[in-house]
């Protein structure tokens, strides 16, 4: 794999596309430095090695330049977290951005204006990715979070580079975890699947049938299958047109080996609030005017000793509605159960918005083994798809 340690950096230039695609408040401040931290071991490398470091980014969904999705507004937050000053340019490509690079010394850090300022990027055209190209001696890519999208940053760009293109820190221990799932797993393995559909997980359960042991469902997603079996949802979520898929899905996985479960209860209640009556049923009894917002207690129990059974477990997708506390105990018995296996040796990978958002709201991020920083990145991988920003770099 070509990464930082096949690169002398001193005295070179280093263009590292990173991810700081962070979220601000109103006052366009930084309201969460997770990408921002991530990124920080592959920026302290190269300057400890006598480089200097150029870092572009993307921020939002601007429509052409657009000052409130300015780049310029975490300058000093990057600063902050990087321990060292940071230079902002209010460009990415053209004479300014010439000039500040021509003058950046060795122990710099200079911050480019939003990629996404210029269609260009997101259409993967060659010669924006070229004029970004000049900046640099070295092409860094540590943006796992876009590594899925052959935007001119992430993936056209490398061809600039022949020789000279690796793996940020980051990327490289994104591409290590998810492989210790899908090439390099101690079994038995289970993969958790949660959420809301099951179209958004059905080419991740198609490419895992060959990988794992157990499959446990939970989230919207399970009603689908319910429904599908025969069984009374109420008005919880369901896709009608995906229910003969469920039971494919059922199908395959007797035929390759693979238990599926699906949840014996579920916290039902009378509307989509916190306020909400609530009562304990059987999956398959919800009344009409009733829905499933958790799992319950029995699929908890359950959930629970098969994970602690395992000893490589993927996690992606709440058990629940876990922003609303009165549904949040399935997701929260879930994660306990895996900081426990993790505990106890197993290999523990979670990734995907909504469960990396849990795992840091209950306190379960350092308790496991990797949270994967790229939701759809992280998907398409465990779909088996090669990322164009992976393969650029070769």
């Amino acid at each position: 794999m070509k990464n930082l340690s096949k690169f002398n950096f001193k005295n070179k230039k280093a263009l590292i596309r990173v991810d700081f695609n962070v979220p601000l408040n109103d006052q366009f401040e930084v309201t969460d430095t997770t990408r921002i931290l991530a990124a920080k071991p592959t920026i302290e490398t190269i300057l400890k090695a006598g480089g200097s470091a150029i870092l572009m980014s993307h921020l939002g969904r601007p429509k052409g330049k657009d000052a409130s999705f300015s780049l310029g507004h975490i300058a000093a937050k990057v600063s902050e977290v990087l321990g060292v000053p940071v230079k902002f340019v209010s460009d990415c490509v053209g004479d300014e951005v010439r000039d500040a690079v021509q003058n950046i010394q060795v122990g710099e850090v200079l911050l480019l204006e939003n990629l996404r300022f210029y269609p260009e990027e997101k259409a993967g055209d060659i010669t924006f990715a070229k004029q970004l190209a000049e900046w640099g001696d070295i092409y860094v890519n540590d943006a796992f979070g876009t590594a899925h999208r052959a935007h001119a940053s992430t993936a056209i760009i490398a061809q600039f580079f022949e020789n000279n293109k690796c793996f940020g820190l980051l990327l490289e221990k994104e591409i290590l975890n998810i492989g210790k799932v899908l090439t390099d797993s101690k079994k038995p393995v289970t993969a958790i699947l949660g959420g809301a559909k099951i179209s958004s997980k059905i080419g991740v359960i198609e490419n895992i049938f060959d990988k794992v042991d157990h499959i446990i469902i939970g989230g919207g997603m399970s009603y689908t299958f319910i429904k599908a079996q025969g069984g009374d949802i109420g008005n919880s979520l369901c896709e009608d047109d995906k229910m003969e898929l469920a039971l494919e899905i059922l199908e395959k996985a007797k035929e390759k080996g693979v238990k599926i479960h699906l949840p014996l209860d579920t916290v039902i209640a009378d509307a989509f609030s916190n306020d909400a009556n609530t009562e304990i049923v059987p999956i398959d009894e919800i009344p009409d005017g009733w829905m499933g917002l958790d799992i319950g207690p029995k699929t908890e129990i359950a959930y629970s000793f098969i994970i602690m059974q395992s000893k490589t477990i993927l996690w992606n997708g709440p058990m629940g509605v876990f922003e609303m506390p009165k549904f949040a105990k399935g997701t929260i018995e879930l994660g306990h159960a895996i900081v426990d296996a993790t505990a106890d040796g197993a290999f523990s990978l979670v990734g995907g918005g909504d469960s990396v958002a849990a795992v840091k709201q209950f306190g379960f991020a350092d308790r496991v083994s990797y949270v994967s920083t790229g939701g759809g990145a992280m998907l398409e991988m465990l779909e088996g798809k090669i990322l164009p920003g992976v393969a650029a770099i070769g």
